[in-house]
């Protein structure tokens, strides 16, 4: 990753350009041409310096109900439990932790209820009954940023 590289980065993270052609206007703002521009954001994407682009959207704000749930998963169960989750369009993040509590999830819904319906649904598929939910009370922290 180079200079450039870092400023596609901070272009994609703060300033994504809503037009026709967004990566030739990133291309324009950066100096270089449309084709590099994607050449560098897919070569960054399979390296794995990006993991997608897209909008990070407010649950509450729109009207949706979230929670970030913890799951106490013995080992060998796992694989069929992170898959079980992973199946739910809601899930956002799904990420193993060094805790007792060792799979961590957030899950967005239309309702309450929803949410409930889907942690439910974990449970019967899964097996695994250990499961925190934790609704935030407040953002502490809503993105990260990068400069480079």
């Amino acid at each position: 990753m180079d200079a450039l590289d870092g400023k596609i980065l901070n272009v994609l993270q703060d300033e994504f350009p809503l037009v026709q052609a967004p990566f030739g206007s990133i291309a324009e703002r950066i100096g270089l041409g449309e084709d590099e521009v994607i050449r560098r954001i897919g070569k960054m994407k399979r390296e794995g310096v990006i993991r997608r682009i897209g909008a990070v959207f407010d649950p509450q704000k729109l009207g949706f109900a979230s929670t970030l749930c913890a799951a106490r998963v013995p080992e060998e169960r796992l694989p069929a439990f992170v898959k079980g989750v992973n199946a739910l369009a809601g899930v956002t993040h799904n990420y193993r932790r060094n805790h007792p509590y060792n799979v961590w999830f957030t899950l967005t819904e239309e309702s309450e209820r929803a949410l409930d319906d889907a942690i439910a649904r974990i449970v019967d598929e899964t097996g695994i009954a250990d499961i925190l939910r934790m609704k935030a009370k407040r953002a502490f922290k809503i993105d990260a940023r990068f400069r480079f």
